[in-house]
């Protein structure tokens, strides 16, 4: 299990190629990949920036914790989870879920939950800046539709 949290731009692929090299990939033969970026409207406003806050040490607790019960359920993968926090522009990689198993389904499955459960468990916190200066915290996270 790998969860990091970065509070510079990171490259989502950089991070996949990086533990696929200490993975036994003759074993694994499906790889699901989320790569979630910021977007520049939210709640039909555009959005200029947004600052992701966390509790240090707390935040990536409870990130382990959600991907170790995705491993105690799906017990043939692995997973790498990174997240970006601070100050974060449209665009910029916000969050990567990566899983491997031995087979698709799992891969897929777990990739999926692992997503949902971060964005509505994980302690992060929201401040987007509007195009007009303001600033507001988002109190709900977009469904996963």
């Amino acid at each position: 299990m790998g969860v990091r949290l970065f509070s510079e731009p990171f490259d989502p692929w950089s991070v996949v190629r990086e533990r696929e090299r200490g993975l036994p990939m003759e074993k694994l033969g499906a790889a699901s990949v989320f790569v979630g970026r910021m977007r520049d409207f939210n709640a039909a406003q555009e959005i200029r920036g947004m600052f992701l806050e966390h509790y240090p040490g707390m935040t990536e607790r409870e990130l382990e914790r959600i991907v170790a019960e995705a491993e105690s359920r799906w017990p043939s993968i692995t997973c790498e989870v990174a997240h970006r926090v601070g100050s974060i522009d449209p665009a910029d990689t916000l969050v990567l879920v990566a899983v491997w198993s031995a087979h698709r389904v799992a891969a897929r499955d777990a990739c999926a939950e692992i997503l949902e459960r971060l964005k509505h468990e994980a302690p992060f916190w929201k401040r987007e800046r509007l195009s007009d200066g303001s600033e507001r915290w988002v109190e709900n996270n977009t469904p996963g539709t």
